[in-house]
């Protein structure tokens, strides 16, 4: 993308997606790490956007008092050490414009960022003290603007205990920073001014509780928390040409800041998630974008669960169209050779079975009830089924042609088999059509059968021209009846044979395809159950550490407060691991069952 487009329109209150920019994530397959700035408006946001795109411009700065962003502004771009990842900064507009004057609107602009985001940079001018903490006022309704679950309670919800597993990295960077980092004389990092301006006074009075409730939300809902503190990149004088300025003319710590704080976003911004620790792609975020935008438009509360279970129907059946047409590609060398043997099918349609379960658990996520593998399953069955008529019809064709044309010549010539020991005439030339038809390579699966069909339609003629030679005697027209009679019998065997091995490899297909689908699909549950542990351990460390910190503050009730939270966190997540893994358990044993089914011939159904 060579520069920013509008990704959320923001027209007189009302919030819509740009399509143009929705069909530019659509087509980006590749995992997405998501960064956005908010803050107040003119505080030089996107400056540092721009620099985290390495560029010069590109998100519109502003020298005037104006708001230069509205909405929400899309900027993506190669990430510089993530191979094949994308960067996708997003640029919003300014909170607290006195020309919008809708704080309901700032609310909903704070909340997409969140939604939307691996990592928020939050910023603001001056210093980090009450009123700058205080004008952090969103973090105060988000348990209004979001739900993680479409349905829980209320209550639970509001303590924060969900929120935290889901939100972004949190980074508060300062911009004109003047004063010396130092407490009672000693010197202090960027991260400690910002935990020391979160810290929580004693108390229970109403001013106290106004005081700590801002921190108690950005502590509870960012536990992962990052500070930068910004000089002022040149004189005052000069700040109305702060883009067009060259890097060397900007004051060197200021710099030397901006890059320190690139360098973090880019080493420590994790890839894009949603619940259940599954990564995002710019398509998949586009789904997501989608969904929150038009929720918001109707007047609802985002909801997380909700959102991820439609992106997931869309991403799964995408999952789904992907796999078979991956298994069509891998069966299209096999179907240019029809007719071929039962043996060679086989072995393509396993390796592009193979192929197309691979490429969809590759893709699909939350297929809780093994719904959209089993549309895979049927999709690839009806398909092969399909194939596999083609191949017999191939060979069908092949043969009646062979044989049509290996007896056109007898054909013509019937009555030469009508004179004196004419029959024996006719067994020989019947026979090298036989001997002639059987060494003909590649006739495919139907070659027994279309022989056998061939050999029933001569009877009533070899028949005839037997009962019609006087040169045979009655005795010898029963022997070379009996022998006709054996040798059609023997015929009817090789093709019930041909059947039988088709059948036996067909139902070894089968088999083989199930253990595989059901070894992927266990596998695949594995890694999102270890996923999802993996999500939830990264938010019981900081809950830890954040009721460590109480304690070491003297909060000792608070911190007895969020040790209860962490235990119910803890039951919690193990009731839900246990009520996933016995689903899973019993999805598995379905499948099996319909595995052993004997009428299962060509599907888990």
């Amino acid at each position: 993308m060579d520069s920013p487009m509008c990704l959320v329109k923001n027209a007189d209150g009302e919030l819509c997606v740009e399509p143009e920019a929705i069909d530019y994530l659509m087509g980006l397959k590749q995992k997405v790490v998501v960064v956005s700035v908010v803050g107040l408006y003119r505080t030089g946001k996107s400056y540092l956007m721009n620099k985290l795109a390495q560029k010069r411009s590109g998100f519109a700065l502003g020298a005037t008092i104006q708001s230069k962003t509205k909405g929400i502004w899309m900027w993506c771009v190669p990430h510089p050490e993530k191979t094949d990842h994308t960067l996708v900064l997003l640029d919003t507009e300014g909170l607290g414009d006195v020309e919008k004057g809708d704080s309901k609107n700032d609310a909903w602009i704070f909340s997409l960022a969140i939604l939307l985001s691996s990592t928020l940079v939050y910023n603001s001018r001056g210093t980090i003290d009450n009123d700058a903490v205080e004008k952090l006022q969103y973090v105060n309704e988000l348990t209004e603007m979001i739900k993680v679950k479409s349905s829980t309670d209320n209550e639970e919800e509001g303590e924060g205990t969900q929120f935290v597993q889901f939100f972004p990295n949190f980074v508060w960077t300062v911009r004109d920073f003047t004063l010396k980092l130092e407490i009672d004389g000693r010197e202090i990092t960027p991260d400690q001014y910002l935990e020391n301006s979160l810290q929580l006074k004693k108390g229970t009075s109403k001013k106290i509780n106004d005081y700590n409730l801002p921190r108690e939300c950005i502590r509870n809902f960012f536990p992962s928390r990052k500070c930068f503190v910004f000089p002022s990149p040149t004189t005052p004088d000069n700040m109305h040409r702060l883009d067009s300025m060259d890097e060397a003319e900007l004051s060197e710590r200021f710099r030397e800041v901006a890059d320190t704080f690139c360098r973090f976003i880019f080493q420590e911004s994790r890839m894009k998630t949603v619940i259940g620790g599954h990564t995002l792609t710019g398509e998949m975020l586009g789904h997501l974008v989608t969904t929150y935008v038009e929720t918001i438009a109707k007047g609802n509360v985002p909801c997380l669960e909700n959102a991820v279970l439609a992106m997931a129907k869309i991403e799964n059946q995408a999952a789904v169209d992907e796999g078979l047409a991956v298994y069509q590609n891998g069966m299209e060398d096999v179907k240019a050779l029809f007719p071929v043997d039962i043996n060679q099918l086989s072995e393509n349609h396993l390796r592009s079975e193979t192929q197309a379960t691979q490429a969809f658990m590759k893709r699909s996520f939350k297929d809780d009830n093994g719904e959209f593998l089993k549309a895979l399953v049927e999709a690839i069955s009806n398909h092969t089924a399909d194939l596999f008529k083609q191949n017999k019809d191939a060979s069908e064709k092949k043969c009646k042609a062979l044989l049509e044309n290996l007896s056109a010549q007898m054909d013509q010539g019937i009555k030469e088999y009508t004179i004196p020991g004419g029959y024996g005439l006719y067994c020989n030339h019947h026979d090298n059509i036989v001997a002639q038809y059987r060494a003909e390579p590649n006739k495919g699966v139907r070659a027994e059968e279309v022989l056998e069909q061939f050999l029933k339609d001569k009877s009533a003629e070899s028949n005839s021209i037997l009962q019609a030679d006087k040169q045979l005697t009655k005795k010898e027209k029963k022997f070379q009846a009996e022998k006709k009679k054996t040798a059609e019998l023997e015929q009817e065997k090789a093709a019930l044979n041909e059947q039988k091995a088709e059948m036996e490899r067909t139902i070894e297909n089968i088999g083989r395809g199930q253990e595989k689908y059901l070894k992927e699909m266990k596998e695949k549950m594995e890694e999102e159950r270890n996923q999802q542990q993996q999500e939830f351990n990264r938010t019981l460390d900081r809950r830890m550490q954040e009721q460590k910190d109480l304690l070491e503050k003297g909060h000792k009730e608070k911190a007895e407060l969020m040790r209860q939270e962490i235990e119910e966190i803890k039951k919690k997540n193990q009731l839900e691991r246990d009520a996933n893994t016995r689903n899973q358990e019993a999805l598995l044993d379905e499948l099996k069952c319909s595995k052993a089914k004997p009428d299962n011939s060509c599907t888990l159904l």
